[in-house]
């Protein structure tokens, strides 16, 4: 039995709510952090991610499953493997989605319309999208955009376009180089596991990569010197931390290139150690200057 729960909690796939903390700037960057109100809503709004999000996993693994047997790393999920049978994931998943939808209506009837959104689009990935290349990517973008709008919809704040966009642009180039990694390990048998990447090269990628990179570090530069920023943070201290955003960005390329990383970024930005340390030196930098200066 208690086996049987550690393979539904790994079919849930826990690493993955990392994603989930997108719904957090909206209350850091409004300078709500200390706000406790605030902060109990953005993060029922984060369980209710982490809920939906794994119930959305269980029922893409349970149609996915023959797929991923051919896959060299997913073939050993708990569902592709036989551990959970296919009904087993699907009364967690309905089980998941109904606490999910019931939390976020507590906090907010926009909090659980963009749930549902979330829920469509994925839907609409895994039968049509994913299929399509460069739409499939911008797909898995909204999916990013979505906990940043929830985040803001929680604590009824306005988001700011500037987190909008280089939200977008950041999941693009994340998925590109997903995609760029996929085809690097596995070559012509990807496209067995995904059919747009037969539409991809290592080459047409490493250009939408090198696309989405500059674009995402012009982005948050301009962002940390545009004048209304300035004014409503009543700082010029912000882009002292453009330094930590290159540095991530070109640590993340080199484990991709230099290192063969790439296919799980949720993973390599928990086990890859200087990344993580730089994302702590951002955050640390932004709260001191947010906050404390």
């Amino acid at each position: 039995m208690l086996e049987k729960i550690k393979f539904l909690i790994q079919a849930m796939r826990p690493k993955q709510w990392v994603k989930n903390i997108l719904v957090f700037p909206a209350l850091f960057f409004s300078q709500n952090l200390f706000n406790l109100q605030m902060l109990v809503k953005t993060a029922g709004a984060f369980i209710s991610f982490c809920l939906i999000a794994s119930s959305v996993y269980l029922i893409n693994d349970i149609f996915d499953r023959e797929r991923d047997r051919l896959h060299p790393e997913k073939k050993n999920r708990p569902i592709a493997s036989g551990k959970v049978k296919p009904y087993e994931a699907g009364v967690l998943a309905f089980v998941l989605f109904a606490l999910g939808m019931a939390l976020s209506l507590k906090i907010s009837f926009a909090l659980a319309v963009i749930l549902l959104i979330y829920v469509g689009s994925n839907f609409l990935y895994s039968i049509w999208v994913k299929h399509i290349a460069i739409l499939d990517v911008f797909m898995v973008s909204l999916g990013f955009v979505l906990r940043v709008v929830a985040g803001g919809e929680a604590i009824k704040v306005e988001i700011s376009a500037w987190i909008i966009l280089c939200t977008i642009l950041g999941s693009l180039f994340l998925s590109f180089a997903k995609r760029r990694h996929e085809l690097s390990v596995q070559g012509e048998l990807a496209v067995n596991h995904r059919r747009s990447l037969a539409e991809y090269s290592p080459y047409f990628l490493d250009q939408m990569i090198a696309v989405t990179t500059a674009s995402t570090v012009m982005a948050y530069s301009l962002w940390t010197m545009w004048p209304s920023v300035v004014e409503k943070f009543h700082t010029k201290n912000l882009p002292w931390t453009i330094p930590f955003v290159c540095y991530g960005i070109f640590r993340y390329l080199y484990l991709v290139h230099q290192k063969g990383e790439g296919g799980d970024p949720t993973k390599l930005f928990l086990k890859d150690k200087p990344l993580l340390i730089n994302i702590i030196l951002w955050l640390a930098s932004v709260l001191l200057i947010l906050y404390f200066s």
